[in-house]
């Protein structure tokens, strides 16, 4: 069985391809669970066969659809998906997610004989064992190409642009951003708001000359529109807002959102066949992992503090 949870993600099709071929290669009978774990305890299980998945590797969004589900954290709840899985002949599961769906996911194994393999399916790149998750490159490019346009119209006016990205408590979206975006500024959970030191940067900016001051600003902080107020009283700089907000989450992927997904399903599939009982699927240092689920999501944040150096130094 494969389905997808959690906010949507690029790639996610892309994976949804990869699973269901290499299962279908490996001779498997493969079933789709439409919009996630809510599709698990209403029973809305689909045949999925090779065609199935013909023609979705550019698409956005995820054709198995996504939703929120209360019930499945019930203990109730989670009973009712595993007798609908027992009753489609689905033994494993291959789960497209988050955080949520990963513990999800793991409360399915651990109560049950469901063997489940997890792939990081997230923009916000916050599932720490993994480098990278499905859909963070191409949420990070349609910011640098909002960045670009946005940096156009602030020079020909002489003004400072607040962009807010996504990325909840993590403040990855905003930093790499800012750096592949030649940002003047960022702020991210991670660091912290200091409205001092940022409003002495951007004084420090005008000094120089520089005709745009573009500040990256991430929702796990504050809103742009707060931002601007905070800036409005110490500073007199023009300021203008733009949220990006869930244009960051459609569009086609990436190459290589391409190719992590492709990697990610076919190492999800044989990791079942391996008989594996709870894995998550990730890359690091461009090599394709699978840990044990609860080490998984017990992994330390990952160490950012170059990427704040290099950021400090190039925003100067």
């Amino acid at each position: 069985g494969i389905l997808t949870s959690g906010g949507d993600a690029p790639g996610m099709n892309a994976a949804i391809r990869a699973v269901t071929r290499t299962a279908i290669y490996n001779g498997f009978t493969v079933k789709g669970i439409l919009r996630g774990y809510r599709g698990l305890v209403t029973n809305e299980i689909v045949d999925f066969h090779s065609s199935s998945v013909s023609n979705i590797i550019q698409l956005g969004g995820t054709i198995l659809k996504t939703a929120r589900c209360e019930e499945f954290k019930s203990v109730e709840g989670r009973q009712q998906a595993y007798e609908n899985l027992k009753a489609a002949g689905i033994d494993a599961l291959v789960v497209i997610g988050g955080d949520g769906s990963f513990n999800g996911a793991a409360k399915l194994a651990c109560e049950t004989d469901i063997k489940v393999a997890c792939i990081p399916g997230t923009i916000d790149n916050d599932l720490n064992y993994t480098d990278y998750t499905l859909g963070f490159d191409t949420a990070v490019n349609t910011v640098l190409n909002a960045v670009n346009n946005i940096r156009d119209t602030m020079s020909s006016h002489d003004r400072a642009c607040i962009v807010e990205v996504m990325g909840r408590s993590c403040g990855d979206i905003a930093l790499f951003s800012a750096i592949g975006g030649g940002a003047d500024a960022v702020v991210t959970p991670e660091k912290g708001l200091d409205l001092d030191a940022l409003a002495a940067q951007l004084k420090q900016g005008e000094k120089l000359g520089k005709s745009s001051n573009i500040i990256l600003l991430s929702e796990g902080v504050c809103s742009a529109q707060s931002l601007k107020e905070q800036l409005a009283a110490v500073t007199d700089m023009t300021l203008r807002t733009v949220t990006l907000g869930h244009v960051q989450r459609g569009g086609s992927p990436s190459l290589r959102d391409r190719l992590l997904a492709a990697r990610f399903g076919v190492k999800a599939i044989e990791c079942l066949i391996a008989g594996k009982k709870a894995v998550a699927v990730g890359v690091r240092n461009e090599e394709i992992v699978a840990d044990d689920l609860q080490k998984a999501l017990a992994y330390p944040a990952a160490d950012r503090s170059e990427l704040f150096r290099v950021c400090e130094i190039l925003c100067r």
